[in-house]
């Protein structure tokens, strides 16, 4: 009798090989970290206090993996202070070479995550693009199109063309003449009284003349003195380079985070350095998507750099020197001494946004005054400016009253007696 095979044998094979398979597979797959999440989660949790390639509150990332033990790794970015504790030779290292810097604990990454992040600490780093003179300031290369100098050359050649036919013209046309006999006659007649001269005989034309010049005399002086100690649009430019853009419009930070006087304060005063280094005591470089065709990275970093000179920080031993240097800000708005102005009167009570006054900063690459800040300006302010009364208990009776005797449901900053000299007059 002749032998069959086992049918459920080979299925059972078939079925061993295919899980056999399907795990190399998916441990294949497990091994095949992505750079470009590890660099997503790396910038989340990692960015404010390590740079690939330079030391900051911790040590540079770049290469770590080929340091330090993967299983190591693990257990150091879950939880480095249990592995301190446990006496770990090279976790007692990396902490007493780092200042002692307590690293936060992510429990939260998985081994995949963290092998996303190695991946991306892996990476090759790229070279520096050369720098070329074609973007350079006051040598701009001529690919918009003919440069001015040529245009100009060729106006110029036009108008000697144009004077030389002229010229010959006019000789030609008096070689014809004297040929045939023609006198030409002359343009002056010396019996003919000068204009100045009749001018001046009709004394009706004088006296309108007189007064039309002294109110055109009066309008242009009345124009220029009105413009006296109005800087509107004045931009100058600062020591340190700040860009509203990037802060306010870019991170989003408040104008009251660094301004924090304008709330409590007549003067909403500039912020201390102190306050720029809660952020740049960690932040030493600029990414790559900030930079401008007017600002590279380079010159944004540069800035940094001098912001660290003021302050006297040590980036690399991430402490400070106590070596500081003065900033010399340049102020951008300066109302007159007579003149009163209380920002918290404005901001807290009123709740005025900032960006009423001093424009929309938040794409500012260059701070400036927005408004003229004349009285003019200010008095239709008051005028237009419906008082809040949310939540604003001081106005409650007086607002009852004075909305009665107006007619109206609301009043506004002038009806309140916000038009009174001495509001806004010492």
């Amino acid at each position: 009798m002749k032998k069959k095979g086992n049918p459920n044998s080979i299925s059972k094979i078939l079925i061993f090989s295919l899980a056999v398979m399907l795990t190399f597979s998916l441990s294949s797959k497990a091994q095949g970290a992505d750079a470009a999440k590890g660099k997503e989660i790396f910038n989340t949790n990692c960015a404010a206090c390590h740079n690939l390639d330079k030391k900051m509150t911790g040590p540079a990332l770049r290469g770590v993996s080929a340091k330090y033990d993967k299983e190591w790794l693990y257990k150091w970015v879950k939880n480095s202070s249990d592995l301190i504790k446990s006496g770990d030779a090279q976790a007692v290292k990396v902490f007493e070479e780092n200042n002692k810097s307590v690293m936060t604990a992510f429990p939260q990454l998985s081994n995949a995550d963290i092998d996303n992040i190695i991946a991306y600490t892996d990476e090759v780093k790229a070279e520096a693009p050369v720098a070329t003179t074609a973007g350079t300031p006051g040598t701009k290369a001529a690919e918009d199109g003919i440069s001015n100098n040529v245009i100009l050359g060729a106006l110029i050649a036009v108008m000697l063309m144009l004077i030389a036919m002229l010229y010959i013209v006019n000789s030609l046309l008096s070689k014809i003449a004297k040929a045939n006999g023609i006198e030409i006659q002359k343009l002056a007649n010396e019996n003919k009284m000068p204009i100045w001269k009749a001018f001046a005989k009709n004394q009706f034309l004088v006296l309108v003349s007189v007064i039309i010049l002294m109110l055109s005399a009066a309008y242009f002086a009345y124009g220029f003195f009105m413009q006296v100690g109005v800087d509107q649009d004045y931009a100058p430019v600062q020591p340190i380079h700040y860009s509203h853009r990037i802060h306010a419009g870019s991170n989003g930070i408040d104008c009251k985070y660094c301004h924090s006087s304008a709330r409590v304060s007549k003067h909403a005063g500039i912020p201390s350095l102190n306050v720029c280094m809660n952020c740049h005591k960690n932040i030493s470089q600029v990414a790559d998507t900030t930079a401008t065709a007017e600002y590279s990275k380079a010159f944004y970093d540069g800035e940094i750099q001098k912001l660290y000179k003021a302050v006297g920080w040590d980036a690399t031993l991430q402490k400070y020197t106590g070596k500081t240097e003065p900033v010399k800000w340049v102020r951008i708005h300066n109302l007159p001494d007579f003149a009163y102005f209380n920002h918290s009167q404005h901001v807290t009570v009123a709740g005025v946004e900032c960006q009423t006054c001093h424009g929309p900063v938040q794409t500012y690459e260059i701070q400036k005054q927005f408004a003229p800040l004349t009285m003019g300006w200010c008095i239709d302010c008051h005028r237009k400016t419906e008082v809040k009364m949310e939540g604003n208990e001081y106005y409650t009776k007086i607002h009852a009253e004075l909305s009665k005797r107006y007619g109206v449901d609301k009043l506004t900053a002038a009806q309140m007696g916000g038009l009174e000299c001495g509001k806004c007059h010492y």
